[in-house]
């Protein structure tokens, strides 16, 4: 099991593992050890933008299908963070979709037992104070989960947005959770084999910024930006950000820019899919890279897996990210 994350100077933090005290089998030993050595894995928690799918007051007729066939719902954009074997998961981002990727979380690590629900996580990583990747942090509340201390790891102006605003600073002065400051250039070393770096992102900071993250482990890196303004915003260039990274998932927001009549694309601030792989294809094309698309609006027909855009998207070698779908670390 894992001691309690303790803060070190200047906002590095350290997970000091201890192993687990019991008698177990020689089989449950055996799987134990192979879960160890298989290394901190991600999950996809959730593909769509803030609003859902079925996207909330919308009834086109991809969101009317998706309420008649449940198959067809999505959960907003999420990552989970498990290191099996050690009994740590990590939530990045707290959606209003958080119950059911809690739940999820959970079940993808069977031998994390002995878990509480006042400590469903060992931590969860925000990446911006938009509605889709932070509300879920109210039911860590005392009306609901009346969690125990949950470290939340985020900017300085989202830190001092959460404990100084309602109801967020309830959590904060019930200790539901603890805000945990990082830096840009600081990462944080959740456990001897993983580390997570931050890089700040532009996007509209309306009441605080915005940050990817790169997820280290001992045989690949992971890029996180779900949400970003457009990669000509980007300084340095995206593209130096991703020597050394072999998987990307990316913000997939809009398809092309004809997506939503009667409104500019470009003022709401997403690259388009389209772009991206333009941007990005050498590396695809060449192995250097991975992509995934995330954070999809019920608008994108990447959504629906026999339209034109879903594959254009595999002719062209990337990917949209699917709930459920594991990248190990």
């Amino acid at each position: 099991m894992a001691k309690r994350l303790t803060e070190l100077a200047l906002l590095a933090l350290v997970v000091v593992l201890v192993p687990a005290c019991g008698t177990g089998t020689q089989q449950d030993g055996e799987a134990e050890t192979a879960a160890q050595e298989a290394g901190p894995v991600v999950r996809v928690l959730g593909t769509v933008q803030d609003g859902g799918l079925p996207h909330a007051a919308c009834y086109c007729e991809r969101c009317e299908r998706a309420r008649r066939d449940p198959s067809q719902q999505r959960l907003i954009a999420s990552l989970g963070v498990l290191v099996p074997g050690s009994g740590l998961r990590f939530l990045i981002d707290a959606t209003p979709d958080v119950r059911p990727q809690l739940d999820a979380l959970r079940d993808a690590d069977p031998m994390a037992g002995g878990r509480t629900g006042r400590r469903p996580v060992d931590g969860v990583l925000l990446t911006h104070a938009h509605i889709g990747h932070y509300l879920g942090l109210a039911f860590f509340g005392f009306e609901a989960a009346h969690t125990d201390r949950v470290p939340v790891f985020c900017s300085r102006p989202l830190a001092a947005f959460l404990r100084g605003n309602a109801p967020w600073d309830q959590l904060v002065r019930l200790e539901n959770i603890v805000p945990r400051e990082f830096l840009e250039g600081r990462p944080l070393r959740l456990h001897p084999e993983l580390s997570v770096e931050v890089l700040r992102v532009p996007h509209r900071d309306e009441y605080a910024d915005t940050v990817g993250f790169v997820l280290r482990g001992p045989r690949r890196s992971l890029l996180y930006v779900p949400d970003t303004d457009g990669w000509e915003h980007w300084d340095p260039p995206l593209t130096e950000h991703l020597d050394g990274i072999d998987v990307a998932i990316l913000d997939g927001t809009f398809y092309s820019a004809d997506e939503l009549p009667g409104r500019d694309v470009a003022e709401i601030g997403h690259p388009l899919i389209e772009s991206s792989m333009e941007l990005l294809e050498p590396l695809v094309q060449s192995g250097q890279l991975e992509v995934y698309f995330t954070h999809l609006n019920h608008s994108n027909p990447a959504l629906d897996e026999d339209s034109a855009a879903r594959r254009a998207i595999r002719e062209r070698g990337f990917h949209v990210a699917r709930e459920g779908q594991e990248f190990p670390l």
